[in-house]
Order: C-alpha cells, then structure tokens, then sequence
C-alpha cells in the first residue's frame, strides 16, 4: 500500500497525448501524470489518488475525504 493524495481533476492539459491533468489538491492546482489510468482516463470533474506526481487510481468523492481523514490522522501522530 501507497499514501496517496486525493485530487480533483480540472482539466486535461493540451498536448502530452492526453496524460497529464490540472488537478485541484487542498485548493492549489497541480499538473499529474494520469497515464496509469489509460484503460479509464478520468475527466474534469473526476477524483484520483495521487503518489509521488501520478494519479494511481480513481476514487469518488467518499473514497477521495476517507484518504484525507486518513493523511490528517498520520499527521496527528494519533493511533485509531
């Protein structure tokens, strides 16, 4: 298992053969590498969990606030 960020897609930029997004994280915008995802490539709108700059999954908005609720406990140093 990888920590992963949880993202929302802005949009795909223009050129790269359609692999890298403008992806929203906590509010500031980030360029992603979503090449992994090619079998089902997200779009605006869509959530990815992202690791080390490439969108490894997609999630939904629940799967997307549970990665957050689970960074936010890592941060706290907190045992569940």
């Amino acid at each position: 298992m990888c920590l992963g960020i949880p993202g929302r897609v802005v949009e795909i930029v223009d050129g790269y053969h359609g692999q890298i997004a403008l992806v929203d994280v906590s509010g500031e915008h980030r360029k992603v590498n979503i090449g992994l995802l090619e079998e089902d490539p997200p779009r605006a709108g869509d959530w990815v969990i992202i690791h080390m700059g490439l969108a490894v999954e997609r999630t939904d908005a629940a799967g997307a606030a549970a990665a957050l609720d689970g960074l936010r406990l890592l941060g706290s140093g907190e045992q569940p």
